[in-house]
């Protein structure tokens, strides 16, 4: 019984275990949430990010034409309960259900008969004992006495207990009768199922995702700049450190650097935590210390190609340290810059001075006496921080909760607290503003950090001592190298 047992349960499980790999693995593999394949110019919409959405799924939509009559085609990545609707995962569920019942009952028979034949091992003297006696007393009657009958009577009491083995035995055989036929059933439907999903190779199938992966990235590598039209829900990646802190990745593209910093609190910190990767950070494990010669002030950090930049403490100064050497390659004043909570976001926390990167590079956030409060946006040479240019937004930066840019364009929210929403977003490249209205869930009701990574094109927040991600959608257009 055990052998054919553990043939269909290893059939199961490897089913199973390439079911669980198609639902959660598929979009890991993809490395996009969604993607547009579509003809040359066609301007579309994108779910992009590295860390896929509950609520996202394979979706293919009857194509269509944009006002300049140019073909439209959207693909949203497969989600992970996809292959939960299939109605054959459904049977491989109740199948493996069904297996692990066999196999409970199966334990349950095999250790109450180890352990009754245990009993019947420890009885058998007494059993040989008894038998002997009572082979005397047949062969010859006279040497029965009433010693020897009291004695042959205790012994027989103490084998009365087998009586009880010997019933449980014959139920076990009828459960094993049951479990024979449960088992026989098994088979039956287990033979359906490969008879119909039998011309699936699995292997043929991972090839065709990688093939897939290849082409989704290819598309990537095609997408142009695109304008921020939704926020995704949050996903919470950890909760630690205080109230107010900054975490990040480099931000530089490309870059194949995996590491996470993290930089708890605002106000003269000097302790960054490097994780080897997103795992270690999620688990709080591999990581290694930096201690900064000078005091950050805010949580406005950014690391861009290795190198950490951030506001020093009670002044305008930008500070580069380099993390794979430990030192300090540049300090510069931002010339003009607010600092020590004169121009802070609306949650205060010395955050006069927000530095970011995008795809276009490095910026710093800030604002000034002569700009009367409102938020400048200063594209900064990453090589020597000296200021490329500048634009004023004409936006009062204590009413601003955050801000963060996408693609040259900076984007602006009306609070820190519960009710968010990106409320403005100022264009470098026309230099002309716009009032937006994109909400997004703030989940812990109190963000004191929110960046954009254009490498993952995702937003990194630091919400009441959570570290929470957002996927965010762009509108996108496709260039094609013919």
């Amino acid at each position: 019984m055990s052998v054919p047992m553990l043939k269909i349960g290893a059939v199961l499980s490897t089913m199973a275990m390439v079911t669980n790999w198609m639902s959660q693995t598929l979009p890991s593999l993809v490395g996009l949430n969604g993607t547009i394949i579509s003809p040359e110019g066609t301007h579309e919409r994108i779910v992009s990010g590295l860390y896929p959405g509950s609520e996202e799924g394979w979706q293919v939509y009857s194509t269509a034409s944009d006002p300049d009559g140019r073909c439209v085609c959207t693909v949203v990545a497969p989600a992970r309960n996809l292959c939960k609707r299939d109605p054959r995962s459904r049977q491989l569920r109740l199948l493996t259900e069904q297996v692990q019942n066999v196999s409970q009952s199966m334990e349950v028979v095999d250790l109450r008969t180890s352990r009754d034949q245990q009993y019947v091992r420890d009885s058998e003297p007494l059993m040989r004992g008894v038998d002997g006696r009572l082979h005397t007393y047949v062969s010859n009657p006279r040497t029965l006495t009433t010693k020897g009958l009291q004695e042959l009577k205790g012994q027989m009491s103490q084998l009365r207990p087998l009586l009880s083995v010997v019933e449980q035995y014959r139920l076990d055989l009828q459960t094993l009768t049951t479990l024979r036929m449960e088992l026989y059933n098994l088979s039956i439907i287990m033979t359906s199922i490969q008879e119909e999903i039998g011309a699936y190779d699995y292997e043929e199938l991972q090839q065709r995702v990688l093939l897939l992966e290849t082409r989704l990235h290819s598309c990537m590598n095609k997408l142009g700049c695109g304008r921020l039209t939704a926020v995704s829900i949050p996903i919470t990646v950890r909760a630690s450190g205080s109230r107010f802190g900054s975490w990040m990745t480099d931000a530089m593209i490309p870059s194949s650097d995996s590491r996470v910093w993290s930089m708890d609190g605002y106000y003269k910190g000097r302790r960054v935590l490097e994780y080897r990767t997103m795992g270690d950070f999620t688990k709080g494990q591999n990581f290694v210390q930096h201690l900064l010669p000078h005091p950050w002030a805010g949580t406005g950090h950014v690391v861009y190609n290795g190198s950490l930049f951030y506001n020093k403490h009670q002044s305008n100064i930008l500070v580069q340290y380099h993390f794979r050497s430990r030192s300090v390659l540049l300090q510069r004043s931002l010339s003009g810059a607010g600092y020590n909570n004169t121009f802070p976001y609306s949650w205060g926390g010395s955050s006069d001075i927000d530095l970011m990167a995008d795809e276009m590079g490095l910026w710093a956030v800030y604002t000034s006496i002569p700009n009367a409060g409102n938020i400048m946006v200063s594209r900064l040479d990453s090589n020597s921080l000296e200021v490329l240019r500048s634009w004023d937004t004409g936006f009062p930066k204590r009413s601003a909760g955050e801000s963060f840019m996408i693609c040259g364009t900076l984007y602006v929210t009306n609070s820190h607290l519960a009710g968010a929403k990106v409320h403005f977003a100022y264009h470098t490249n026309t230099s002309s503003y716009e009032y937006t209205d994109i909400p997004f869930h703030n989940q812990y009701s109190h963000i004191s950090m929110m960046d954009y990574n254009p490498r993952e094109r995702a937003l990194y927040t630091w919400n009441n001592g959570h570290q929470v991600l957002y996927n965010v959608t762009l509108f996108h257009v496709i260039r094609s190298d013919g």
